[in-house]
């Protein structure tokens, strides 16, 4: 990987002689737009706070002399109002632009930060919405450097050696310091056996170590989880921990190193230090972090992006990232941060009417959570299920808010076999009758996902005789109109010829079929809605 990445770097060449050739710099309403011969990083601030950072020929668009940086789209809502707006070379911290700028025609102060609890927002390399470490005190931070500490203690106890990774243990070395543009803390192992299977079951042990703890954790892959931290403002933070092994003389270390290595560049650990305190680190790690960050690691570069070969990223998917199919997307959507919570769909209504009798609902897929919301009010018992914790945060917080005692949220990942199993059978052991929803969750999913969701639907409305216990209810986009349906709900169309025989295969029976078209025009998308039973 550090060959790839060497050559990204090298284009940047020297940040602070790019600096001086950067000039004709603008911001408005389209982005910022600037003229430079060699490659540049600049960084973007709001009133003297960083927002983000970016390459400007990297990330830009060439018109002629100049190159274009469009506005990020995680970014967009908030530029609307009046602040000064500086254009920075990171390195030197040369200032080409600082002007008092207004933006979206609005007078009101420019303010990036979140909408519900008002902490300051940046954009992270990949211009997710984070908040940044450089917008935390100590007093702040002090529960994240805690939890560090806590989860190296428990790995060890389960047999992993864990030491500081990626950027925690690139701003420990470069700065003793958490880096200011980070918004989460990483740690890694490298496991003493040596086959793929082997290391995933032992990060599968690790991880039931850690929820035994009482922690609450977020698996990105078969060698990859995410323990959530909460810090002194109830600010949760990521502490992800990153499985690698040796194998065939390389390091394979998630998330994107494949690199030739010895074992005595890792162990016996060392020490760092970071936030004043004294963690493991690999025994050399200026090899890790060339393998990391390529040869140049020692210059910041806030918008820095990995370069993985193409083979690594093909193994590393082979092995261990079939968890994880279509997580990035969902991620990216529900990064968006609503201030309320949608309206429940005439889906859930035309459900409840069928099912007066109803004692369990639950909604697999259930996203922002309204429909979950719908049934507790209506005083169901119910339990929402999705890929991404983020998408039903509000719907979580809004239920505490209102005494929804009926209501629950968790995590479920249809491609996680044991999670999956786990789940099934806890929903077969509630109340009965039972109702779970489906609601435009088979037309986002492939073939194999769908097939893990017929099974959890037979698990949780089998009864122990056989007979149903509950019912299965599907709703999906049968015809995409041109009515924008389809791009508003970020689905695709399902013939319905072929979800019902699907079903069938797994051994569900069809007892009600319609179509509903969502609007009244002359080319309306249109939904089917299938009832299903099992009897075995």
């Amino acid at each position: 990987m550090s060959r790839v990445v060497d050559r990204a770097r090298r284009r940047v060449g020297d940040a602070g002689a790019a600096g001086a050739a950067v000039r004709d710099v603008r911001v408005d309403d389209e982005g910022i737009t600037a003229t430079a011969s060699e490659e540049a990083v600049l960084d973007l601030l709001v009133d003297e706070r960083r927002i983000f950072s970016f390459w400007l020929h990297r990330d830009g668009e060439q018109r002629g002399r100049d190159w274009h940086v469009g506005w990020p789209r995680t970014l967009q809502e908030f530029l609307v109002g009046t602040g000064r707006v500086t254009v920075a070379v990171h390195e030197s911290g040369e200032r080409v632009f600082d002007e008092t700028v207004r933006l979206g025609g609005g007078d009101q102060p420019l303010a990036i930060v979140h909408p519900r609890t008002g902490q300051p927002l940046s954009l992270d390399k990949s211009w997710r919405r984070v908040v940044t470490f450089d917008t935390r005190s100590e007093h702040n931070i002090a529960p994240l450097m805690d939890a560090v500490q806590v989860v190296i203690d428990a790995l060890r106890e389960a047999g992993i050696e864990a030491f500081l990774a990626y950027g925690t243990l690139l701003g420990a070395v470069r700065e003793g310091r958490l880096i200011g543009h980070d918004s989460d803390a990483d740690l890694g192992y490298v496991s003493e056996l040596s086959h793929p299977v082997d290391v995933i079951r032992e990060s599968f042990r690790v991880q039931r170590a850690l929820i035994d703890l009482g922690y609450r954790i977020t698996r990105y892959s078969a060698l990859a989880f995410k323990v959530d931290v909460e810090e002194g403002d109830g600010v949760v933070r990521g502490l992800d921990v990153f499985g690698g092994f040796l194998m065939d003389g390389h390091l394979h270390l998630m998330g994107e190193v494949r690199e030739p290595f010895e074992r005595s560049w890792i162990f016996p650990l060392g020490t760092t230090t970071l936030e004043g305190r004294t963690f493991p680190a690999p025994a050399d790690p200026d090899r890790l972090l060339s393998a990391m960050y390529g040869a140049q690691w020692r210059t910041p570069d806030p918008a820095f992006h990995f370069s993985t070969p193409p083979s690594t990223y093909r193994r590393l998917n082979g092995w261990f990232r079939g968890l994880r199919v279509g997580r990035a997307r969902w991620d990216r959507i529900y990064s968006r941060v609503l201030k309320g919570v949608p309206d429940p769909s005439p889906f859930v209504r035309w459900v409840a009417e069928r099912e007066p009798d109803v004692a369990s609902f639950v909604d697999v897929g259930c996203g922002r959570g309204a429909d979950v919301l719908e049934m507790a009010a209506r005083g169901v018992p119910s339990l929402g299920l999705d890929f991404q914790p983020r998408s039903y945060a509000r719907a979580e917080a809004r239920a505490q808010e209102q005494g929804l005692a009926g209501a629950r949220f968790q995590t479920l990942n249809l491609l996680e076999v044991r999670q999956l199993l786990v789940i099934g059978a806890q929903l077969a052991r509630l109340p009965g009758p039972r109702v779970v929803l489906a609601r435009h969750l088979v037309d986002t999913l492939k073939r194999p996902a769908r097939t893990r969701l017929w099974r959890l639907a037979r698990m949780a409305t089998v009864g122990p005789a056989g007979a149903p216990a509950g019912r299965f209810y599907v709703e999906f986009l049968a015809k995409a109109g041109e009515d924008g349906y389809a791009g508003r709900h970020r689905v695709r169309r399902r013939r319905a010829a072929m979800i019902v025989k699907e079903i069938e295969a797994a051994g569900g029976t069809v007892v009600h079929r319609e179509d509903v078209e969502v609007s009244q025009s002359p080319d309306a998308s249109r939904l089917c809605r299938l009832v299903v039973e099992w009897r075995q």
